[in-house]
Order: C-alpha cells, then sequence, then structure tokens
C-alpha cells in the first residue's frame, strides 16, 4: 500500500507572509472603519465570483513592518510577468475544477459514480501541480514568495509520494479505459456482458440502404440526458460492468481509500492566498483600463512624513469609472512636525472623499498591496480609527451630540502614538462655539499622542492651530461657487465653512434656491 503523499522538506510557508510569527493569529473580525472607509464596498468588488476562497480574513489583517509589506510587494511584481500570471491562473482554475470533481464525489448517490469522480479530480490535480512546476521552472523570478514556492513544488513534485500517485492514477484510467462489454436491450430487459469481438454492422446498414434513400427522412434521435447524476438503469449497467471485471473496480475503491488525503496542505494554502493578489489585481486592471494609475508605496513604521501623488478613493472611483464619468484626483503631504489634515470648504465639494481616500491608503498599504497614486510614501499604522456621522439611536437615550462624545472618547482611550484617526465632519450637530470648543480639545489630545490622520470640519479656526495641523480646503470653480471641482488644495482656511455649513442646513445653497425658483 502506498504511503499518504507528505510534504517536502523544503522551508516555505505561504506568499502572504514571509515568517511564521508575522502571521495574524486566529480569524480576524471586520474593521470598525471598514464601511466609514468605504472598503466595504472595495472587499465585495474583489470577492464577487471568488466567495469559494474565503478573502475576507485577509483583507481585514493588514500588517505592520515593513519586511513583511515588501514581501507581498515582490510577490506582487512577479505576478505581473505575463508568463507568470498565466500560469497562475491556469494552475487555480485547475483547482476550481478539482474541487468541483470533489464536490460531486461527495454528494452523488451511487458509490461506483463517486468513486470515478475521485478518480479525476486526483487527476486533475497532478495535471495542474506538474504544469505549475514546468511553467515556474522556467520563469524569471525574483520574490522570495514565488522562489520559495518553485523550489516547494519542485521536491514535492519529484519526491515519491507525489510521483506514486501520479504512476497509479495514470494504472488505474488505463485499466479502466481497457474495459469492454456488451449491453443487450430486450423489451424490459436489459443483460450485460462480457464484449466477445462482435462485429459492428451499422455502417454497412447505412451503406446498403442508402442507395434506396429518395428524400430525407424525420430523425427521431433523442439527446441523452446531460445530468451528471446517473438514473437507476444506469446504475444497474455499471454494477453488471463492475461484476465483471472485479479485479478493476475492487482496486479502484482502494484507491480511493488509500488516497483519500492526497492534497497538499502548502499547495491547497497557496490556491487559496494567491486568489487575494488576483482578485485585487483584476480589480485594479479594470481602472487602469481608464488611465488611473497605482504604485508600490514606500511605508515606513516610524516616519510619519507621507505623501500622494495623484490618488483618489478607490470604491467611489470604480462607481465613477463603470458609469462612464471623470476621477478627480489629488495630492497630499506631511512633513514633520504635521500630523493632521484640518479639511474645510463648501459641503459636496470632495471633503469626506479625502478623509475616506487617506484611510484607505493606509488600510491597503498594510495589506502590501499597490495604492491608488502615481507615487505614495505611508505610514504603517498600528490602527485606523474612524468617526463619522451616525444617525441618532434612540436606544442610547442619548442626544446626537453626547452620543458623537461617547465614541470619540472611546477613540482616544484606544488610540496610541502609531494610529491613525479620521474624523469626518464630527460635531456639526452643536452650535458653532461648542464645536470649536470641544475639537479644539479633541484635536490637542489627538496632536498630543502624534497620530496622523485627517480632521473634516467646517470650523476654520481648527486649520491653524498650532504647528501640527495643516489646512486644506475644497475648491469651487472660480467665479462660480455653485460648482464644485472636487480638488482638494493645501491652503489657509477661507473662513467661509461655516457659512456654507449654515446654508446647507437651512436649504440656502445656490442648488437648492434655483431648485425652489425653477431655474
Amino acid at each position: 500500500m502506498a504511503a499518504e503523499p507528505e510534504r517536502a522538506p523544503r522551508r516555505f510557508q505561504s506568499v502572504l507572509v514571509g515568517e511564521p510569527d508575522t502571521e495574524p493569529s486566529g480569524a480576524p473580525p471586520e474593521p470598525d472603519y471598514f464601511t466609514d472607509l468605504n472598503l466595504d464596498q472595495v472587499l465585495q468588488l474583489m470577492t464577487s465570483g471568488r466567495e469559494e476562497y474565503d478573502l475576507a480574513p485577509f483583507f481585514y489583517a493588514p500588517l505592520h513592518e515593513p519586511a513583511a509589506v515588501r514581501y507581498r510587494h515582490g510577490v506582487l511584481r512577479d505576478l505581473e510577468q505575463p508568463d507568470v500570471l498565466a500560469a497562475v491562473r491556469t494552475f487555480a482554475e485547475g483547482m476550481r475544477k478539482m474541487r468541483e470533481h470533489l464536490e460531486l464525489a461527495r454528494t452523488l448517490h451511487y458509490e461506483l459514480q463517486r468513486q470515478a469522480w475521485f478518480v479525476a479530480a486526483v487527476e486533475i490535480y497532478g495535471d495542474a501541480v506538474r504544469a505549475l512546476v514546468d511553467d515556474l521552472a522556467g520563469a524569471k523570478l525574483a520574490s522570495d514568495g514565488f522562489t520559495g514556492l518553485r523550489a516547494y513544488l519542485a521536491e514535492y513534485a519529484a519526491a515519491e509520494p507525489f510521483t506514486s500517485l501520479i504512476e497509479q492514477t495514470r494504472t488505474l484510467k488505463e485499466a479502466l479505459a481497457s474495459i469492454r462489454y456488451s449491453v443487450l436491450i430486450r423489451g424490459g430487459q436489459v443483460t450485460v456482458t462480457k464484449y466477445a469481438g462482435d462485429a459492428d454492422y451499422s455502417e454497412s446498414v447505412q451503406d446498403t440502404f442508402a442507395r434506396f434513400r429518395q428524400a430525407r427522412a424525420t430523425s427521431y434521435r433523442v439527446s441523452l440526458r446531460n445530468e451528471v447524476e446517473m438514473n437507476h438503469v444506469e446504475a444497474r449497467i455499471l454494477d453488471g460492468v463492475a461484476g465483471l471485471h472485479p479485479e478493476v473496480f475492487a482496486e479502484r475503491a482502494n484507491y480511493c481509500a488509500r488516497h483519500r488525503g492526497y492534497l497538499d496542505g502548502t499547495i491547497a494554502r497557496f490556491d487559496r492566498e494567491i486568489q487575494f493578489y488576483l482578485a485585487y489585481l483584476e480589480l485594479i486592471e479594470r481602472l487602469q483600463a481608464a488611465d488611473l494609475r497605482f504604485s508600490y508605496p514606500e511605508v515606513s513604521a516610524h516616519s510619519k512624513e507621507v505623501r500622494a501623488i495623484d490618488t483618489f478613493d478607490l470604491a467611489l472611483a470604480h462607481k465613477l469609472v463603470s458609469d462612464g464619468r471623470a476621477v478627480v484626483c489629488n495630492d497630499f503631504y506631511l512633513e514633520e512636525p504635521e500630523r493632521m489634515f484640518v479639511i474645510s470648504g463648501p459641503n459636496n465639494g470632495g471633503k469626506t472623499t479625502f478623509a475616506r481616500t487617506f484611510g484607505q491608503l493606509h488600510h491597503l498599504a498594510g495589506l502590501g498591496l499597490p495604492v491608488p497614486g502615481a507615487q505614495a510614501r505611508l505610514y504603517l499604522p498600528d490602527r485606523i480609527f474612524t468617526h463619522f456621522e451616525r444617525e441618532e439611536d434612540i436606544e442610547t437615550l442619548r442626544g446626537k451630540f453626547d452620543e458623537e462624545l461617547v465614541r470619540v472618547h472611546a477613540i482616544l482611550e484606544q488610540a496610541s502614538p502609531r494610529s491613525v484617526i479620521v474624523m469626518n465632519e464630527s460635531f456639526n450637530s452643536t452650535t458653532l462655539n461648542d464645536a470649536l470648543f470641544v475639537g479644539t480639545e479633541v484635536l490637542r489630545q489627538i496632536l498630543e499622542l502624534g497620530c496622523l490622520g485627517v480632521y473634516v470640519t467646517f470650523v476654520d479656526e481648527l486649520a491653524s492651530l498650532t504647528d501640527a495641523t495643516v489646512s486644506m480646503v475644497s475648491q469651487v470653480v472660480p467665479g462660480s461657487a455653485a460648482e464644485r471641482t472636487f480638488k482638494v488644495l493645501r491652503q489657509p482656511a477661507d473662513g467661509l465653512a461655516y457659512a456654507w455649513a449654515l446654508a446647507d442646513k437651512y436649504g440656502l445653497t445656490f442648488e437648492r434656491v434655483s431648485e425652489r425658483v425653477g431655474r
């Protein structure tokens, strides 16, 4: 009896993590900031059609060390080579087909049919592994992830357990293919006998009667069923064939029992993990086709001087491109001792989109993925916190302003100097004086911690609170205050943010007034 396939001794773990101690423990939950930053929409776009791989936990767990991020960058750069990408996609398709066969082998009603599908699944697996070994052997790989995988696969495919599995599969398939039998149907009785070399007279009969044909006769042929599941007649015929060739079918049953655990764990893990990269590459490929740029960010766990050029909200960009609309890109940078962007300007001018973009970039950078933008230098935070406006919850018995204070207090208690905080339209439910007082205290505490972040507000005074705050203003078309450019530029607050907020609150913006007067 052949031994079960064993993992080859080559040290290789994963194409997602280079060292075991950098791998997150357990299945991480969805981060609290996901919905605020529209990252839930990005995840949905990535994983649609890939539900079988359960990719969400990978997307929930950003890395915190630059070396771990660079490990993933290397894998992605290798995947940029067309031959490597094609090889991986072919392998993944083979593994998906294998799983479909295994599912049928598990769920079909008749045992002999289940065995056939299992053998076919093993054959597909062997073909997929050997093809990947051959394809990677000649590829110009540079990443630790792919070179480690290539070495592992080469040893695995050359080891006796795998070669024995392939040989046994080939021998069994040949034995099954050599079986010949005859089926005699007389009325309602079906008899299965060994094939005795009986001649096939069908062509002779057709040739004999062809000369008498005067017109095309009506065809009474029917299409055979295309369902996978056999009916009871087909099953009885198969039982009859198995009875005529007991040795071959007994060997197939033993084969299925011996190789129940044929699937190598490392290869199965690679099959799942590589989908994390493929899903993201397919997502951004659609945006790159619309001339939007992505780049591998320079990352640091120490320097808080961050920068991005021509960046954008990934979720919004996908929607705009799908609708045939243009995407507006923005730039930003922070230099010592700067820590927080304070963004003001008219409503619906791109302030919230900018805040989301800032948070998205830091999450995506932590995942080791290319980020939206022609160039980026980003920080690897320990955590990301967001404070976006929420609907008032009557169950808490607190007003909207009180609820905001409770949530902000929880953020400040949990945040550390390595955190990123994104606050959007906070304290809009209160008066200007209260928003100024509370906003000043909150912003000072954030700055004392040394956090990076964005603070979107209608209180212009916060923009010049300290030398750690940087004012940015959402723009309108010069000479037409009602038209937004959706550009957010680094410049002093213009003192109009509160006026914009009041006009919007009471329906006195140019757009709202124009609607009422019928323009």
